[in-house]
């Protein structure tokens, strides 16, 4: 009878270990980055300085700069943004070498709609699909020259000084 229960403590003891041993390693397992799932967290490539740039059926030969502003009817950025944009459409409106184009994501109804709530008058307005423009947020500011090459990019609701540099690279009076 002694064996019996020798062998029964045994085999509770070598199971309990099996546990332990299983429960460590889910716990090491769980906590060490999966690269698989790494790789697939990376986020999109943004727009940035250097990258071509294309907004379907756009011709971005006729001016040798165009501003485009990404925009998102109900981003509140956006609206707080506009007395800035309202800025940059004054300061460009008598120019011809500088554009100003809207890029939202919105039907062109919806956009021109937004766009005349938050009195801006722009007349070259787009529909966009922001994930293939490497855009991820709203509002971004494009410089973009005539072959399509972005120089220069300000993403958010930008600080006076950021206001500042935008009016300075477009040679705009302050």
């Amino acid at each position: 009878m002694g064996s019996f229960y020798k062998r029964i403590e045994l085999v509770t003891n070598v199971s309990i270990i099996i546990v332990v041993v299983t429960l460590m390693a889910m716990i090491v397992r769980s906590s060490l980055p999966d690269r698989s799932r790494t790789a697939q967290r990376q986020p999109p490539e943004m727009v940035k300085p250097g990258m071509k740039f294309s907004l379907p059926g756009f011709d971005w030969s006729k001016k040798d700069s165009h501003i485009v502003l990404v925009l998102r009817k109900g981003c509140h950025f956006c609206s707080e943004s506009a007395p800035f944009y309202q800025q940059l459409a004054r300061g460009v409106a008598n120019r011809t070498d500088v554009e100003l184009v809207a890029a939202l994501p919105q039907n062109a109804g919806d956009a021109q709609q937004y766009l005349n709530e938050i009195q801006l008058p722009i007349t070259e307005v787009r529909q966009v699909d922001m994930a293939a423009m490497k855009v991820r947020g709203t509002p971004t500011i494009l410089l973009v020259d005539k072959t399509g090459t972005v120089t220069d990019v300000w993403i958010g609701k930008l600080q006076p000084d950021k206001e500042l540099e935008v009016l300075n690279r477009l040679h705009m009076k302050v």
